[in-house]
């Protein structure tokens, strides 16, 4: 028997926040970057809700300068799947 990692929606939504604040870079910068008409998808993001797609997650990482892994957080074992 083995665990799947998950990730943490809400941990890896906090953490593009403090990378993006990091990187010096506003909502309204991302929004722009990604040619959303409005800023939802950013908070939905931020709040756990969603997570950005794979390729956003790629143009996510370019901008903070980092790895796509150093912007997931993997849920505490506690919270991961056991599989057999």
């Amino acid at each position: 028997m083995f665990t799947i990692p998950a990730i943490d929606m809400a941990k890896t939504g906090q953490n593009i926040r403090n990378l993006r604040i990091q990187a010096g870079l506003s909502v309204k910068d991302l929004q722009g970057i990604f040619g959303f008409s409005t800023p939802q998808a950013l908070y939905n993001c931020r709040q756990g809700v969603s997570l950005p797609t794979i390729d956003n997650m790629v143009v996510l990482a370019a901008l903070f300068g980092v790895k796509v892994d150093d912007i997931l957080v993997i849920a505490d074992e506690d919270s991961m799947i056991a599989s057999a």
